[in-house]
């Protein structure tokens, strides 16, 4: 297995996407997101994508040669339309107004309307955070989750992330699927032949499952069960319905090589806490009580990205010929 310097993830996945189509400026803005998705060592929104990316730009399902149209609908409401693109680039194009429209305002919402997969929420959030500002971001994705008691795929795994600005890196920040995990581990599974945890997903039939295929075939799980279920929902209105993007389940499978673009939504929700002149003195009393416990921590402090990781041969050797 070949140890890879991230600086090389991100070049070569830049060659890959250009190669597939995908303008030099987009190509760069999802590059910049595979490589730091590696560096984090969140494999399942990194390499692993990038084969999907490029065939999906040949067939047409992601444009990759739009600009996005950023508008100020509200002054404390900016929208950023991705015309069936990246969510990256359109987020990128919108992102300085969206702040500005924050420190002015206090708070302000960034909505990304029609994109592809934003694959790592937390990947936004952590931008938004480290200009400053708090930040609470929402997106959904195509239907693999059951309603609790129910068998049928309604909503996605619909993650939620939250950063919060620290010295220098955030101070706090988590991004994890509303359902009980996220699809990729279950594929995960299957591809090397493990069974799966109870609790992570039912079969065809609503009945609890150990097999990565059968789950595959029936719905993940909400995790916490109703509580999560009700994030998820939370998560589909924020993505889907305050954006006017799609809903989960109008959504084919995000790794499908062709089809209908995905025309999913995020939604942002962008706060300056320096609103609060006690802001700093809250959050550090919080951090010192977790941080005296041994074995306790805040959840993306003190977080250092890689910069080399290894990366699986078969996995590698496609991504050069993606490039090549």
């Amino acid at each position: 297995m070949p140890k890879v310097a991230v600086t090389e993830i991100y070049e070569t996945s830049r060659k890959a996407l250009t190669n597939h189509g995908a303008a030099t400026w987009i190509a760069e803005e999802v590059a910049k997101a595979v490589a730091r998705a590696e560096a984090l060592g969140n494999i399942i929104c990194g390499l692993y994508y990038l084969e999907s990316y490029c065939t999906q730009l040949k067939s047409g399902r992601v444009k990759g040669d739009v600009e996005p149209d950023v508008q100020a609908i509200r002054p404390g409401f900016i929208k950023s339309d991705a015309r069936y693109g990246f969510a990256q680039p359109a987020f990128t194009r919108a992102l300085p107004m969206a702040l500005e429209a924050a420190k002015t305002n206090g708070t302000a919402t960034l909505a990304v309307a029609h994109a592809h997969t934003c694959t790592s929420l937390g990947y936004f959030t952590e931008q938004i955070a480290e200009a400053g500002f708090i930040a609470i971001g929402f997106t959904n994705a195509s239907p693999i989750v059951a309603p609790p008691g129910g068998k049928d795929r309604v909503i996605g795994t619909n993650p939620i992330s939250m950063a919060v600005p620290g010295e220098g890196a955030p101070a706090m920040q988590f991004d994890f699927s509303t359902s009980a995990v996220a699809l990729g581990k279950i594929t995960m599974a299957k591809a090397a032949g493990e069974a799966i945890p109870l609790g992570w997903a039912v079969d065809a039939d609503g009945q609890p499952t150990t097999d990565p295929e059968a789950a595959l075939k029936g719905s993940l799980v909400s995790t916490g069960g109703y509580k999560g279920w009700g994030f998820g929902l939370m998560g589909e209105v924020m993505a889907a319905a305050l954006t006017g993007s799609v809903n989960s389940l109008d959504v084919g499978g995000l790794k499908l090589p062709d089809g209908p673009p995905h025309g999913l939504g995020q939604t942002y929700v962008i706060l300056d806490p320096s609103v609060s002149p006690d802001f700093g003195a809250r959050m550090a009393r919080v951090i010192d009580a977790v941080e005296a416990q041994e074995g306790a921590r805040i959840p993306g402090a003190h977080r250092t990205a890689m910069t080399h990781v290894d990366v699986p041969d078969a996995l590698w050797d496609l991504t050069l010929r993606l490039s090549a």
